[in-house]
C-alpha cells in the first residue's frame, strides 16, 4: 500500500515539480510511508523537507510551550515561507492525545498560530492520514479491516487510482455545474430543518488534489443566512477530545442555541473562541461511496457519499466565503438512513443517493 499510496501523493495530489521544496508535516508512526514518499519526490526533482513529532509532542507542547503558544518561531515561519508545497500526514499513535488540553489552551494557540495556517493556504497544499492502531480503535475497527478501509477510501484497490479520481472529478464537476444556479439549500432529517443562501458562491470541485481522501463539493454560505436547526448524527474526535450528538439552532446566520451529548464544554468553548465561530464557513456535500462506514475521523466522514456537513468558523476565500475565525470546524450528518437536501425546492440528494445528476 505505501509504494502505491505514495505515488498518488507526489503525482496527483501535490504533482511534485523539478525544484520544488516540499514541507512533510508527520507524527513517527507514518515512517513506512515517509520511506516511500521520499524516494517518490526525489524521482521528480523535488526536494522534501521532513518535520516529524514523536507521538505526544503537541501534547507536550500546548501544555509547556508558554509565550510560544502565542508566538510562531521564526523557524516554523521560514520553512512555510520557503516551501513550494506542503503536505501534512495525520498518523497519530492516539487520536484522544490532547483529551486533557483545556479549549482555552487550544483557543489560545489556534488564534495566535492561524498567520501560518493562512500561509499554507495561499501555496499548494494537500492533506491526507496514515492508518494507525489508534485511528483503527477510534473507528471501531481491526487495524487489518481499517487499512483496508483506508484503501478503499484513497481509491487504491482499484486499477488505477488516478482515473478513479479523474471519473470522481468530472461526476462533481456535474453536480457544481447544476448548483451553480442555485439560490437556496434546505437540508431535511430527524431533528434538522436548515435553510441556507449559496447564490452567487463559488463551488468547489474537492477531487482529492487537497484532501486525500476527498470526495466532496463545497462553498461558503452567505454569512448571515443560516435559518433552522440541525443535529449531526456523526461523532467526531476533534482536537483529541470526542464530541457526539451535536444540535445547533442559527438565526440570521449565527448559532443562538448549542449543545452536545457528550463533549458538550468543547462544543460552548469553541463557539467563544471568536466572533466568527458562531457562523457557518462552509457547506460540503459528501460524493465518495469507496468509504461506507463512520469512523469519527472527519477527513473520511465528511466525504461518505450520501452526507452533508457543515463548518464552523473559517471560509475558503476561493468560495466567496467572508467569516473569519481560528476555528474551522466540520460536522457531519448523515443521510442516508434518512434525509435530504434541496436546491430551489428540487431535491438533489434524498437517502444518500442523487437525484437527476
Amino acid at each position: 500500500m505505501e509504494r502505491a499510496f505514495a505515488q498518488l501523493l507526489a503525482d496527483y495530489c501535490l504533482e511534485a515539480q523539478p525544484g520544488q521544496n516540499v514541507l512533510i508535516e508527520a507524527q513517527t508512526p507514518a515512517l513506512p510511508l515517509l520511506q516511500a514518499l521520499q524516494p517518490a519526490l526525489l524521482e521528480r526533482g523535488a526536494y522534501p523537507v521532513l518535520l516529524l513529532e514523536y507521538p505526544g509532542q503537541q501534547r507536550d507542547f500546548l501544555l509547556k510551550g508558554g509565550e510560544w503558544l502565542e508566538r510562531i518561531p521564526a523557524t516554523r515561519h521560514a520553512l512555510m515561507e520557503h516551501a513550494d508545497a506542503s503536505l501534512r500526514i495525520q498518523s497519530l499513535e492516539n487520536p484522544l492525545e490532547l483529551s486533557d488540553v483545556s479549549s482555552a489552551v487550544l483557543s489560545r494557540w489556534q488564534k495566535a498560530w492561524r498567520p501560518l495556517s493562512e500561509l499554507r493556504l495561499k501555496k499548494r497544499w494537500s492533506l491526507t492520514l496514515y492508518p494507525t492502531p489508534g485511528y483503527a480503535q477510534q473507528a471501531g475497527m481491526s487495524s487489518v479491516k481499517f487499512r483496508e478501509m483506508v484503501e478503499q477510501a484513497l481509491f487504491l484497490d482499484r486499477p488505477d487510482p488516478v482515473a478513479a479520481w479523474r471519473e470522481l472529478s468530472a461526476f462533481q464537476a456535474a453536480l457544481i455545474k447544476r448548483l451553480e444556479k442555485v439560490s437556496q439549500i434546505r437540508i431535511e432529517a430527524p431533528g434538522t430543518d436548515l435553510h441556507l443562501w449559496v447564490e452567487g458562491r463559488t463551488w468547489v470541485n474537492s477531487d482529492g488534489k487537497r484532501n486525500m481522501p476527498s470526495g466532496e463539493i463545497f462553498t461558503g454560505p452567505w454569512e448571515h443566512s443560516a435559518e433552522g436547526e440541525v443535529r449531526f448524527n456523526l461523532p467526531a474526535v476533534v482536537s483529541g477530545k470526542r464530541v457526539e450528538g451535536v444540535y445547533l439552532r442559527f438565526e440570521r446566520g449565527r448559532v443562538v442555541e448549542a449543545r452536545a451529548e457528550r463533549g458538550e464544554e468543547h462544543l460552548l468553548g469553541m463557539l467563544e473562541a471568536d466572533p466568527g465561530a458562531r457562523f457557518l464557513g462552509e457547506l460540503g456535500i459528501g460524493t465518495n461511496y469507496g468509504i461506507q462506514h463512520p469512523t469519527g475521523i472527519v477527513l473520511f466522514d465528511e466525504k461518505i457519499g450520501g452526507s452533508v456537513h457543515l463548518a464552523l468558523g473559517n471560509s475558503y476565500p476561493e468560495t466567496g466565503g467572508t467569516n473569519r475565525s481560528a476555528v474551522h470546524w466540520d460536522l457531519v450528518l448523515d443521510l442516508r438512513q434518512g434525509g435530504r437536501i434541496l436546491a430551489d425546492g428540487e431535491v438533489l440528494q434524498e437517502d444518500g443517493k442523487f437525484v437527476g445528476v
